[in-house]
């Protein structure tokens, strides 16, 4: 026989990779340059040079066994060293190598912290809007999802409704900051208020609730701001982080989980974490992937691009009367349809060959996302299109 579960999520495919799917089909019609396609959060700027270069020297300088062998169960011991280091200079917090477990990408990080600090049965709270595969990954680790609903006026955290959400059953929290899709950072005074909740119910429970920082947009962030680090403020975080959106390396999926040392059980999560991949097939990123990134763990790739596009977007949405919270970094932006239905709203986008993403799936029906990690030219092009369906549909 074969598994029922996994057979039924065939017809509960991600709406996101449809839409790219039919935008590269649309795209053989009239040419990819002509479909405005705002469907997948794919870094469109270049991986950074500099990153390249540290893959030929270590080509040109190292043996194969050096390059291309089995690293350490628990990750290259440069890799962990670079990270570490980085994240006490950056934030101030007493990171050592044994806190920093490597994974593929964020997705893996986030499977390894769930599995770290919860069992099956027990409840994790996301807050909408939310990426919508944190319901396969949560729900694959056997445990149960519970959605806060949002605040759609700032998309901070709503909460009045989260305190009423929290209970003995829920071990962890997952949040991401900035966020895919709304754009939005966290600010330091909604961290200081998350914070302060969960050591409350967390000494009202008798356990810690664990929280679940998702960070792969940390460095893109606009106005010249920073996004406040959430292990500052809470000792019992797990930080999930990718490369793939500050060097642009998606498809290398190389990430880490960093458990906070402040966290009397911090490395020894991190050792759990090696034997979590033992029971999922994990076995770490590539090698000589988590070597180069070790290189320049401190850079990133030219990222202003996301912050003219989303200017651009912004002013042109807001002029056209759509409900927007401006977004304070990722390369997302999140507006509300100009109908209640916003799956029927995207629909009709796509007479205007635009692409664009219902938010249903996100937690927050009414709304829509634009990925515009996409030229900026394009970005440009696509605002004549966009003016021609709102003008032709809803005025």
């Amino acid at each position: 026989m074969i598994n029922e579960t996994y057979k039924d999520m065939l017809s509960k495919k991600s709406v996101i990779r449809e839409l790219s799917e039919f935008a590269t089909k649309r795209g053989e019609e009239i040419g990819y340059d002509n479909v405005f396609d705002y469907s997948l959060g794919n870094p469109s700027v270049p991986a950074a040079k500099e990153f390249n270069e540290a893959m030929k020297e270590l080509i040109d300088s190292k043996s194969s066994m050096a390059l291309h062998g089995y690293s350490p169960s628990l990750g290259n011991p440069e890799f962990k060293k670079a990270v570490a280091d980085s994240l006490k200079r950056r934030f101030g917090l007493d990171y050592k190598p044994t806190h920093i477990f490597p994974t593929s990408g964020a997705a893996g990080a986030i499977a390894h912290a769930l599995r770290a600090v919860t069992k099956p049965g027990d409840e994790v709270i996301v807050f909408a809007p939310f990426f919508p595969e944190y319901n396969p990954y949560i729900t694959g680790a056997g445990l149960k999802m519970t959605v806060v609903e949002p605040d759609t006026k700032a998309f901070q955290i709503n909460f009045d409704k989260f305190v009423r959400k929290l209970s003995s059953n829920v071990k962890a929290v997952l949040i991401n900051t900035p966020s895919n899709p709304s754009g939005v950072v966290y600010s330091e005074e909604t961290l200081k208020e998350l914070s302060k909740i969960l050591k409350e119910k967390s000494k009202e429970y008798g356990f810690n609730i664990y929280l679940i920082s998702d960070e792969p947009y940390r460095e893109i962030v606009f106005d010249g701001k920073v996004c406040p680090y959430p292990s500052k403020y809470y000792d019992y975080t797990l930080s999930c982080y990718s490369f793939s959106k500050s060097l642009s390396l998606p498809g290398e999926r190389i990430g880490y989980v960093a458990a906070n040392p402040a966290d009397p059980d911090s490395e020894t999560i991190i050792n759990m974490c090696g034997q979590i991949s033992r029971g999922t097939g994990h076995n770490c990123p590539a090698s000589i992937i988590q070597q180069a990134c070790a290189k320049v763990i401190d850079l990133t790739s030219d990222l202003s691009v996301y912050e003219t596009n989303m200017n651009l977007l912004y002013d042109e949405l807001v002029s056209l009367g759509f409900e927007v919270v401006r977004p304070g970094g990722t390369f997302y932006i999140f507006p509300k349809a100009l109908e209640e239905d916003s799956v029927s709203f995207c629909k009709k986008a796509l007479k205007y060959d635009l692409i664009l993403v219902p938010a249903d799936s996100f937690g927050c029906p009414g709304y829509f996302r634009m990925a515009y990690c996409i030229d900026t030219e394009k970005v440009k092009r696509s605002l004549k299109a966009l003016r021609e369906f709102v003008n032709k549909e809803y005025k």
